[in-house]
């Protein structure tokens, strides 16, 4: 591409680009990534690492993308749900001149994806050749996952926050990415291990292996928000969500992939994947959140706002907000449990909606209702619900 010297020719350039390549439509998703690459497998990604995704945004810099992608050979497939490109300097170059109109707000908020290349080009410019090392995604359709690069991008834009959780599909990343060593944020290929562990170890060369998985940690891809805490690396799984204020302390905390909070929660148990939690609540020490491989027959579990979840207990059906499950005590689907009949009125006060007549109940049936408050009878062990008389409240202080 040439050099575009006004806003206004650029946007003409876009139009033209959109216009004159067969299928062209804008991607739901894109991104240049830097990949680490197998020590033995040179062409299989093992990681991919994204400064900046976009996410249903910045269709213009897409197209300039592709056109530049077009110039080298490389033509996209637009019928294809992800596309990954190897870029070169001719790329790079192409873009920026196409880019050149918005060249000196690059290190702005509104221009990122023009840091990016400019970045980029100066890093190759003084270092040399980078063949195979860094690639531009796209997805365009939420289909499930093929490629290590859009299984990130795909995680970037979950604990970015950029999509909801359990908002877009995420079937596949198992089978998409590899399962390695980690070592200081880097990943190894377990068979380069094997095959060269005599002469590894005999050099004082084998890596210190951190952990062994198919995803990486959280704060090894995302910088969470300045009153964001978590206290334990490995506690937390890159594509989780925490929102502002959440603590997520050492111990039995975790929260896995796809799992998160919506606002300030403190967090010392469980949140598997798939489970969100509301606001304000406190996920008590060996608390676990059940997943939806875990016990909850496919049914997500949300947690509403203000809520406590007792040291130790167990969820397995979605709570309200303000609701309490006491300490030890698992609450799920099918678990029976009895409601006074004064405890029913103030229950149905609070949840106009609730159809419940009788005093037993499977607990499914309570699921996503306000101000329920589990315990267990310590003289004859029932379980029982009565209405909440208190709400959580986190110290504003710590979160």
């Amino acid at each position: 591409m040439q050099i575009i010297e006004t806003e206004d020719a650029f946007k003409a350039l876009i139009q033209e680009i959109k216009s004159t390549i067969p299928g062209y439509r804008d991607p739901l998703a894109f991104g240049i990534c830097r990949v680490d690459l197998g020590q033995l497998n040179v062409d299989k990604t093992l990681q991919a690492t994204y400064p900046i995704i976009n996410w249903n945004e910045n269709f213009g810099s897409a197209a300039i993308f592709i056109k530049a992608l077009a110039e080298q050979g490389i033509n996209v497939d637009f019928t294809q749900s992800e596309v990954v490109c190897d870029i070169n300097l001719a790329f790079l170059k192409s873009t920026l001149n196409a880019f050149t109109p918005y060249a000196d707000e690059a290190h702005g908020t509104a221009h990122r994806n023009i840091q990016v290349v400019s970045s980029l080009y100066s890093q190759i410019i003084s270092n040399g050749s980078f063949e195979g090392e860094f690639k531009v995604t796209f997805i365009f359709d939420d289909m499930p996952l093929i490629s290590v690069e859009a299984t990130y991008l795909k995680l970037y834009a979950m604990s970015q926050a950029k999509v909801a959780l359990r908002g877009i599909n995420l079937n596949g990343a198992f089978g998409a990415l590899p399962n390695v060593a980690w070592s200081a944020g880097q990943p190894i290929e377990l068979d380069y291990l094997r095959e060269f562990e005599i002469e590894l170890k005999l050099a004082n060369e084998y890596p210190h292996i951190d952990f062994v998985d198919k995803f990486p940690r959280f704060l090894q891809h995302i910088i969470p928000a300045d009153n964001t805490r978590i206290l334990d690396t490995s506690k937390v799984r890159f594509g989780a969500q925490l929102a502002a204020g959440t603590t997520v302390m050492p111990g039995a905390s975790y929260i896995n992939f796809n799992a998160g909070t919506t606002g300030p929660v403190m967090v010392e148990g469980r949140i598997s994947s798939s489970a969100i939690v509301g606001a304000g609540s406190d996920v008590g020490g060996g608390a676990s959140i059940l997943g939806v491989l875990s016990g909850t027959d496919g049914n997500p579990v949300s947690i509403g706002k203000n809520t406590l979840l007792g040291a130790n207990s167990t969820c397995g059906i979605p709570l309200g907000d303000a609701c309490i499950i006491d300490a030890g005590l698992a609450i799920l689907e099918g678990t029976k449990v009895s409601i006074e009949p004064s405890e029913l009125i103030k229950i149905k006060e609070a949840n106009a909606d609730a159809l419940l007549e009788g005093t037993i109940f499977k607990a499914k049936q309570l699921a996503a209702l306000n101000g329920l408050h589990f315990r267990r009878n310590s003289m004859n062990g029932e379980t029982t619900v009565s209405r909440s008389k208190r709400e959580i409240k986190l110290n504003s202080d710590l979160h």
